[in-house]
């Protein structure tokens, strides 16, 4: 069974449904993984997906905040959710594909922005929110599973726009990449899109700041898809699909998609 399966931050799904939708309809991946719902899941527009085929939807939200939705053309059993760090956030929903394979569906906290936990507690509360994913990753391995999300946080160099200038903001600092790192380990996940895209830099979220973000071109890849070792060479096409960024009203994050052979 090939499938392809894309995330997105869509930063509101209530106010994005047109874009979501037309993405469905031009690129048509099999699974949509989206982060920043900020919409409880009884309110999530699941009526316009459902009438593009993607009838299967499981989710985790909450009012203005946070929130997590899987949209899916495959049947989907739900797995559950964690509540990572006690945070009582919405940042995790998982689910199952009729090959098996399990999908878990992120959202890390984005941490403030001052790198230090004695002045900032999200900053705090995200390195927490890693450690508890690395503690469970070591508890309960994960077999033919794929992670995705906005994990909120670039870890090599070449997944920012400059390296030096960025050590010291909340999402390149060494010690976020190195709670990531260790995560990544606890699990041996793949990082699928550098599987697939292994030099260059390589982006996913360009700053609403920016007056021009395609030109400034200061871009960080905080979005990813690792999967597990079992299932990692049977993936391919990953890819970032930038243009998404200049759509009208959108999102400051962009897909990024692989498919799977399995």
């Amino acid at each position: 069974m090939a499938f392809t399966l894309a995330t997105w931050n869509i930063n509101s799904v209530r106010l994005r449904a047109p874009l979501v939708a037309r993405l469905l309809e031009e690129e048509a991946p099999d699974v949509l993984c989206l982060q920043e719902c900020k919409s409880p899941v009884d309110k999530i527009p699941a009526d316009v997906f459902a009438a593009l085929g993607y009838t299967h939807l499981v989710a985790e939200g909450q009012k203005g905040y946070n929130g997590v939705a899987i949209l899916s053309r495959l049947p989907l059993e739900r797995v559950g959710s964690m509540d990572f760090a006690g945070l009582g956030h919405a940042r995790h929903v998982a689910a199952r594909l009729p090959n098996g394979v399990v999908v878990q569906n992120f959202y890390v906290p984005a941490g403030g922005d001052k790198p230090d936990r004695e002045v900032n507690e999200k900053f705090g509360q995200k390195l927490d929110y890693l450690t508890d994913m690395r503690d469970w990753f070591r508890n309960e391995a994960p077999e033919r599973a794929i992670l995705v999300g906005d994990l909120n946080i670039a870890p090599r160099e070449d997944d920012v726009w400059n390296h030096k200038q960025l050590l010291k903001v909340v999402s390149h600092t060494p010690i976020e990449v190195a709670h990531l790192a260790e995560t990544q380990e606890a699990g041996k996940w793949v990082d699928i899109t550098r599987q697939d895209i292994p030099e260059g830099q390589l982006y996913s979220w360009w700053s609403y700041r920016s007056p021009d973000w395609d030109a400034a071109d200061k871009g960080r890849r905080l979005d990813h898809v690792w999967a597990t070792p079992d299932i990692s060479n049977a993936a391919h096409g990953s890819r970032v699909l930038r243009d998404v960024r200049g759509w009208d009203g959108p999102s400051d994050h962009a897909p990024v998609f692989a498919t799977f052979d399995l």
